[in-house]
Protein backbone atom coordinates (compact mmCIF):
# COMPACT_ATOMS: atom_id res chain seq x y z
CA UNK A 1 0.00 0.00 0.00
CA UNK A 2 1.78 3.08 -1.15
CA UNK A 3 1.75 6.19 1.02
CA UNK A 4 1.51 9.24 -1.22
CA UNK A 5 1.88 11.64 1.70
CA UNK A 6 3.03 15.21 1.36
CA UNK A 7 6.82 15.61 1.42
CA UNK A 8 8.19 17.03 4.64
CA UNK A 9 10.36 20.11 4.31
CA UNK A 10 13.36 21.07 6.35
CA UNK A 11 13.06 20.06 9.95
CA UNK A 12 9.88 18.04 9.34
CA UNK A 13 8.49 15.97 12.21
CA UNK A 14 8.31 12.65 10.37
CA UNK A 15 10.51 10.89 9.24
CA UNK A 16 26.54 0.56 7.24
CA UNK A 17 28.51 -1.47 6.44
CA UNK A 18 31.36 -1.50 4.11
CA UNK A 19 31.86 -4.27 1.65
CA UNK A 20 34.58 -5.62 3.91
CA UNK A 21 32.36 -5.73 7.00
CA UNK A 22 31.07 -8.80 8.76
CA UNK A 23 27.47 -9.87 8.85
CA UNK A 24 25.54 -8.52 11.81
CA UNK A 25 22.44 -9.72 13.57
CA UNK A 26 18.91 -9.62 12.20
CA UNK A 27 17.78 -6.63 14.24
CA UNK A 28 15.85 -4.05 12.24
CA UNK A 29 15.02 -0.43 12.83
CA UNK A 30 12.77 -0.12 15.85
CA UNK A 31 9.23 1.08 15.99
CA UNK A 32 7.20 0.75 12.81
CA UNK A 33 10.21 0.33 10.57
CA UNK A 34 9.93 -2.72 8.31
CA UNK A 35 12.45 -5.44 7.74
CA UNK A 36 13.25 -7.97 5.09
CA UNK A 37 12.23 -11.58 5.59
CA UNK A 38 14.19 -14.29 7.27
CA UNK A 39 17.25 -15.20 5.30
CA UNK A 40 17.74 -11.71 3.89
CA UNK A 41 21.20 -10.25 4.46
CA UNK A 42 21.60 -8.20 7.60
CA UNK A 43 23.55 -4.98 7.95
CA UNK A 44 27.23 -5.37 8.64
CA UNK A 45 28.47 -4.70 12.12
CA UNK A 46 31.08 -2.06 12.74
CA UNK A 47 33.46 -1.21 15.55
CA UNK A 48 30.43 -0.04 17.49
CA UNK A 49 29.75 -3.65 18.52
CA UNK A 50 26.35 -5.29 18.74
CA UNK A 51 23.08 -3.70 17.69
CA UNK A 52 21.88 -0.92 19.92
CA UNK A 53 21.28 2.81 20.05
CA UNK A 54 23.25 4.76 17.46
CA UNK A 55 26.46 6.13 18.96
CA UNK A 56 27.42 9.60 17.75
CA UNK A 57 31.01 8.98 18.82
CA UNK A 58 31.28 6.39 16.06
CA UNK A 59 30.94 9.12 13.49
CA UNK A 60 33.31 11.55 15.13
CA UNK A 61 32.65 14.25 17.75
CA UNK A 62 30.42 17.06 16.60
CA UNK A 63 29.83 15.65 13.13
CA UNK A 64 26.54 16.37 11.41
CA UNK A 65 24.92 15.07 8.25
CA UNK A 66 21.71 16.30 6.64
CA UNK A 67 19.53 13.48 5.32
CA UNK A 68 16.36 13.10 3.24
CA UNK A 69 14.25 9.93 3.61
CA UNK A 70 12.60 8.61 0.45
CA UNK A 71 10.24 5.67 0.97
CA UNK A 72 6.60 5.13 0.06
CA UNK A 73 5.69 3.70 3.47
CA UNK A 74 4.96 6.32 6.12
CA UNK A 75 5.37 3.80 8.94
CA UNK A 76 8.86 2.89 7.80
CA UNK A 77 9.92 6.54 7.45
CA UNK A 78 8.60 7.22 10.94
CA UNK A 79 10.57 4.29 12.33
CA UNK A 80 13.81 5.38 10.66
CA UNK A 81 13.27 8.93 11.87
CA UNK A 82 12.79 7.68 15.44
CA UNK A 83 15.84 5.42 15.22
CA UNK A 84 18.47 7.71 13.67
CA UNK A 85 16.96 11.20 13.54
CA UNK A 86 17.72 12.34 17.10
CA UNK A 87 20.39 14.75 15.96
CA UNK A 88 22.05 15.47 19.31
CA UNK A 89 22.57 11.74 19.83
CA UNK A 90 23.32 10.50 16.32
CA UNK A 91 24.52 13.53 14.36
CA UNK A 92 21.86 12.84 11.72
CA UNK A 93 19.42 15.63 10.87
CA UNK A 94 16.43 14.52 8.81
CA UNK A 95 15.61 17.59 6.72
CA UNK A 96 12.89 16.14 4.48
CA UNK A 97 10.86 13.14 3.40
CA UNK A 98 9.15 11.97 0.23
CA UNK A 99 6.89 9.11 -0.79
CA UNK A 100 7.26 9.03 -4.59
CA UNK A 101 9.59 10.09 -7.37
CA UNK A 102 8.20 13.59 -7.97
CA UNK A 103 8.14 14.42 -4.27
CA UNK A 104 11.67 13.09 -3.88
CA UNK A 105 13.11 15.25 -6.64
CA UNK A 106 11.31 18.32 -5.27
CA UNK A 107 12.46 17.81 -1.66
CA UNK A 108 16.04 16.86 -2.57
CA UNK A 109 16.39 19.88 -4.85
CA UNK A 110 14.97 22.22 -2.20
CA UNK A 111 16.96 20.93 0.79
CA UNK A 112 20.24 19.83 -0.86
CA UNK A 113 21.07 17.16 1.77
CA UNK A 114 24.44 15.48 2.01
CA UNK A 115 22.84 12.01 1.88
CA UNK A 116 19.55 10.61 0.60
CA UNK A 117 18.26 7.30 1.96
CA UNK A 118 16.47 5.97 -1.10
CA UNK A 119 14.03 3.10 -1.45
CA UNK A 120 14.38 1.17 -4.71
CA UNK A 121 10.67 0.68 -5.43
CA UNK A 122 8.73 3.95 -5.55
CA UNK A 123 5.61 5.18 -7.34
CA UNK A 124 6.54 7.19 -10.41
CA UNK A 125 9.50 5.22 -11.74
CA UNK A 126 11.44 3.86 -8.78
CA UNK A 127 14.72 4.84 -7.20
CA UNK A 128 16.54 4.69 -10.52
CA UNK A 129 14.33 7.50 -11.85
CA UNK A 130 15.12 9.64 -8.79
CA UNK A 131 18.82 9.10 -9.44
CA UNK A 132 18.45 9.99 -13.10
CA UNK A 133 16.64 13.24 -12.36
CA UNK A 134 19.05 14.17 -9.57
CA UNK A 135 22.22 13.41 -11.54
CA UNK A 136 23.23 17.13 -11.73
CA UNK A 137 23.10 17.30 -7.93
CA UNK A 138 25.28 14.20 -7.63
CA UNK A 139 27.79 15.72 -10.02
CA UNK A 140 28.10 19.02 -8.11
CA UNK A 141 31.78 19.23 -7.19
CA UNK A 142 31.29 21.64 -4.28
CA UNK A 143 28.13 20.24 -2.66
CA UNK A 144 27.37 16.75 -3.99
CA UNK A 145 24.20 14.95 -2.97
CA UNK A 146 25.02 11.31 -2.34
CA UNK A 147 22.54 8.43 -2.35
CA UNK A 148 22.39 5.30 -0.21
CA UNK A 149 19.77 2.74 -1.23
CA UNK A 150 17.80 1.34 1.73
CA UNK A 151 15.43 -1.38 0.58
CA UNK A 152 13.65 -4.57 1.61
CA UNK A 153 14.82 -6.07 -1.69
CA UNK A 154 18.05 -8.01 -1.88
CA UNK A 155 17.67 -8.86 -5.56
CA UNK A 156 20.78 -8.55 -7.71
CA UNK A 157 19.01 -6.58 -10.45
CA UNK A 158 17.82 -3.98 -7.92
CA UNK A 159 21.28 -3.57 -6.42
CA UNK A 160 23.00 -3.28 -9.78
CA UNK A 161 20.34 -0.91 -11.16
CA UNK A 162 20.74 1.76 -8.49
CA UNK A 163 24.53 1.46 -8.41
CA UNK A 164 24.65 1.99 -12.17
CA UNK A 165 22.35 4.96 -11.58
CA UNK A 166 24.88 6.59 -9.26
CA UNK A 167 24.05 5.45 -5.71
CA UNK A 168 27.07 5.12 -3.42
CA UNK A 169 25.81 2.00 -1.71
CA UNK A 170 22.97 -0.36 -0.90
CA UNK A 171 21.85 -1.74 2.45
CA UNK A 172 18.78 -3.78 3.33
CA UNK A 173 16.14 -2.90 5.88
CA UNK A 174 17.47 -5.51 8.30
CA UNK A 175 20.28 -3.10 9.13
CA UNK A 176 20.53 -1.86 12.73
CA UNK A 177 20.18 1.78 13.65
CA UNK A 178 23.82 1.95 14.70
CA UNK A 179 25.03 0.56 11.41
CA UNK A 180 22.70 2.78 9.39
CA UNK A 181 24.09 5.89 11.07
CA UNK A 182 27.62 4.66 10.34
CA UNK A 183 26.66 3.96 6.71
CA UNK A 184 25.23 7.45 6.26
CA UNK A 185 28.44 9.08 7.49
CA UNK A 186 30.57 6.80 5.32
CA UNK A 187 28.55 7.74 2.24
CA UNK A 188 28.87 11.41 3.18
CA UNK A 189 32.64 10.86 3.12
CA UNK A 190 32.40 9.38 -0.37
CA UNK A 191 32.84 5.72 0.60
CA UNK A 192 30.96 2.89 -1.11
CA UNK A 193 28.79 1.04 1.40
CA UNK A 194 27.06 -2.33 1.00
CA UNK A 195 25.49 -5.03 3.10
CA UNK A 196 28.09 -7.83 2.83
CA UNK A 197 26.22 -10.24 0.55
CA UNK A 198 25.16 -7.48 -1.82
CA UNK A 199 28.72 -6.37 -2.53
CA UNK A 200 29.23 -9.60 -4.44
CA UNK A 201 26.43 -8.72 -6.86
CA UNK A 202 28.18 -5.47 -7.75
CA UNK A 203 31.59 -7.08 -8.13
CA UNK A 204 30.16 -9.79 -10.37
CA UNK A 205 28.20 -7.31 -12.48
CA UNK A 206 31.07 -4.93 -13.13
CA UNK A 207 33.61 -7.70 -13.63
CA UNK A 208 31.58 -9.02 -16.56
CA UNK A 209 31.79 -7.36 -19.95
CA UNK A 210 28.57 -8.99 -21.09
CA UNK A 211 25.23 -7.37 -20.41
CA UNK A 212 22.87 -9.64 -18.42
CA UNK A 213 20.30 -11.38 -20.60
CA UNK A 214 16.81 -9.93 -20.67
CA UNK A 215 14.22 -12.18 -19.04
CA UNK A 216 11.02 -11.32 -20.87
CA UNK A 217 8.87 -13.27 -18.42
CA UNK A 218 10.31 -11.45 -15.42
CA UNK A 219 9.96 -8.11 -17.17
CA UNK A 220 6.20 -8.62 -17.27
CA UNK A 221 6.07 -8.29 -13.51
CA UNK A 222 5.99 -5.02 -11.60
CA UNK A 223 8.58 -4.40 -8.91
CA UNK A 224 6.02 -5.12 -6.19
CA UNK A 225 4.99 -8.36 -7.89
CA UNK A 226 8.65 -9.41 -7.96
CA UNK A 227 8.94 -8.77 -4.23
CA UNK A 228 5.87 -10.88 -3.54
CA UNK A 229 7.12 -13.58 -5.89
CA UNK A 230 10.43 -13.91 -4.04
CA UNK A 231 8.79 -14.08 -0.62
CA UNK A 232 6.26 -16.65 -1.82
CA UNK A 233 9.09 -18.74 -3.27
CA UNK A 234 10.93 -18.53 0.05
CA UNK A 235 7.96 -20.10 1.79
CA UNK A 236 6.40 -17.09 3.49
CA UNK A 237 2.68 -17.12 4.31
CA UNK A 238 0.46 -14.35 2.95
CA UNK A 239 0.17 -12.77 6.39
CA UNK A 240 3.97 -12.71 6.77
CA UNK A 241 4.39 -11.12 3.35
CA UNK A 242 1.80 -8.48 4.18
CA UNK A 243 3.73 -7.58 7.32
CA UNK A 244 7.07 -7.47 5.48
CA UNK A 245 5.82 -5.18 2.72
CA UNK A 246 3.37 -3.07 4.76
CA UNK A 247 0.41 -4.12 2.63
CA UNK A 248 -2.82 -5.98 3.35
CA UNK A 249 -3.26 -9.73 2.98
CA UNK A 250 -5.87 -9.03 0.31
CA UNK A 251 -3.31 -7.01 -1.66
CA UNK A 252 -0.83 -9.89 -1.38
CA UNK A 253 -3.45 -12.25 -2.77
CA UNK A 254 -4.08 -9.89 -5.68
CA UNK A 255 -0.35 -9.71 -6.47
CA UNK A 256 0.01 -13.49 -6.35
CA UNK A 257 -2.95 -13.91 -8.72
CA UNK A 258 -1.40 -11.38 -11.11
CA UNK A 259 1.98 -13.15 -11.01
CA UNK A 260 0.41 -16.56 -11.71
CA UNK A 261 -1.60 -15.11 -14.58
CA UNK A 262 1.32 -13.26 -16.19
CA UNK A 263 3.67 -16.24 -15.90
CA UNK A 264 0.94 -18.71 -16.91
CA UNK A 265 1.47 -20.78 -13.76
CA UNK A 266 -1.20 -22.68 -11.87
CA UNK A 267 -0.17 -22.71 -8.22
CA UNK A 268 2.34 -21.72 -5.59
CA UNK A 269 4.45 -24.86 -6.13
CA UNK A 270 4.98 -24.05 -9.81
CA UNK A 271 5.75 -20.45 -8.91
CA UNK A 272 8.44 -21.58 -6.46
CA UNK A 273 10.06 -23.84 -9.05
CA UNK A 274 9.96 -21.01 -11.62
CA UNK A 275 11.67 -18.58 -9.24
CA UNK A 276 14.26 -21.14 -8.11
CA UNK A 277 15.21 -21.95 -11.69
CA UNK A 278 15.99 -18.26 -12.24
CA UNK A 279 17.89 -17.95 -8.97
CA UNK A 280 15.45 -15.38 -7.63
CA UNK A 281 15.02 -17.05 -4.24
Amino acid sequence: MSDASEPTGAGGPDAGTTGAGTAGGPAAATGAAGSAGAGAPSGATTANGPAGAPDPAASGPGRRVRVVLVDDHRMFRTGVQAEIGQTERTGVEVVGEAADVDQAVTVITATRPEVVLLDVHLPGGGGVEVLRRCSPLMADAEQPVRFLALSVSDAAEDVIGVIRGGARGYVTKTITGTDLVDSVFRVQDGDAVFSPRLAGFVLDAFASTDAPPVDEDLDRLTQREREVLRLIARGYAYKEIAKQLFISVKTVESHVSAVLRKLQLSNRHELTRWATARRLV
